[in-house]
Formats: C-alpha cells, structure tokens, sequence
C-alpha cells in the first residue's frame, strides 16, 4: 500500500471551512484532470461496480465527507490525538464526479472514472477536449497537439507515490484517442488542465507537490482512499 504522508506543522489555507473545502475541490478538480490527460491504471478491466450508474445518495455522502474533513482541518486538536480517518470509496468519488463534477472540473474535462486496485494503484480514464489545449500557443509542424482535434478518450500508465508531505505521479506511458503519443503531449494536457490562480503552470508528472488540506496521510487500496488527519 502506498501511504502519502504530510507534515503536522503544516496549516490548512486561510478561509476558515469553506476556504478549506474549495482547496480540496481544487485538489479534486487537479487529480481529475491529471488522470484525464494520463490514466493511472492497474492494468486491471473495469469493475462491475463502475459500470452500476451513480446515485444522488453516493454523492451526498462524498461531499458530506469532505465538508467533515474541511471542518476537522479547521478544528485545533491536542498534539497527541489519535489521527482521524476518512475513507472515500470509488463508488463515491465517481457518484460525486459524475453528479457534481460539472460545478467545479474545468471545461474540456467530460466523463472522468476512476478504479482503486491494490498497491496505490489507480486506474481513470475521461472524454478531453484537445482543441482548447491545440489553440493556446503556436505549433510547428512536428507538434503532435497540431493535428489532434475534437474530443477524444485519454488513457495513460503511470503510479503513484508519496512521502514527506510530498506526493508524486510517475509517468509511464499515454495514449490519446487510441494512438500512443510521447511524455511531452501528455505532460501539456495535464499542465493546461490543472492550472489554478495559484499554480499558473498546473501540475507536472515526476515533479513533488504538496499534499493539501493539512492532511497528514493518504493511502489508497482496492475500491476506496483513507485520508488521516
């Protein structure tokens, strides 16, 4: 299992609740975009929960959950209190992406999915539209972005990991629209669409970030994430 672990002195974002809440939207809304510019996959199939529709009473429970851990981010906690735990199933961070994800996921980003395997492992895929990302600067001939329109299914492999308050996504392998295409493409699709006020320049693959929300660990296994705070 992969743990993400995170510095206690480290302070949520100024806010209060809802500040914390919208961080961890953010957070959400870049980890979404990141496993649509590269799927992160196990290189297991789809689940037959995945393929069960989304319920509203899933995705209340997701955000229920969040606002749970905001709150808990917000509250003062003797240094040596037993850590809090929230675990997130897959089944509801899909409900939740589904139902809710139009409000706050970036446009150009349609239909994201995410499958927790074993190990950290996680396996996504989502509908990206290219044409945002082909118009944003001038291409040469030789820019495979120059030719690729419309929107298409980005899959990628690639793991996960992360220690010190430190997480990282390895990058592996991409495809878009079923054709292989090289680390520099994928790593623009995933830097346009994780862009933020506060990272202009988005995430990166094989670059460290800093895990949000004050969390003090993350770990991921088959069919949910536990955070600990």
């Amino acid at each position: 299992m992969i743990v993400w672990t995170t510095d206690p002195d480290i302070h949520p974002p100024a806010g209060g609740t809802a500040g914390t809440i919208e961080s961890m939207r953010l957070a959400l809304h870049s980890a979404i975009a990141l496993l649509a510019a590269a799927a992160l996959a196990a290189g297991a199939g789809g689940s037959a929960a995945q393929a069960q529709e989304p319920t509203r009473a899933e995705a209340d429970a997701m955000q229920t959950k969040i606002a749970r851990v905001a709150e808990a981010a917000e509250t003062p906690r003797p240094e040596n209190a037993r850590p809090l735990r929230t675990t997130f199933t897959e089944r509801e961070i899909n409900a939740y992406l589904a139902l809710d994800g139009p409000e706050f996921l970036p446009p150009g980003i349609a239909m994201p999915r995410v499958q927790l395997g074993d190990d950290g492992r996680v396996r996504a895929r989502a509908i990206v539209d290219l044409d945002g990302v082909r118009r944003s600067r001038e291409r040469s001939v030789f820019d495979p972005l120059a030719y690729l329109t419309g929107s298409v299914e980005v899959i990628a492999i690639g793991s996960v990991e992360g220690s010190d308050g430190e997480g990282l996504i390895r990058y592996e392998s991409a495809t878009v629209g079923g054709v292989s295409v090289p680390k520099t493409v994928a790593q623009e699709l995933l830097r346009f669409y994780t862009r933020t006020e506060e990272r202009p320049r988005g995430f990166a693959f094989d670059e460290p970030f800093v895990l949000p929300a004050g969390l003090r660990a993350v770990s991921a296994e088959r069919g949910a994430v536990t955070v600990m705070q």
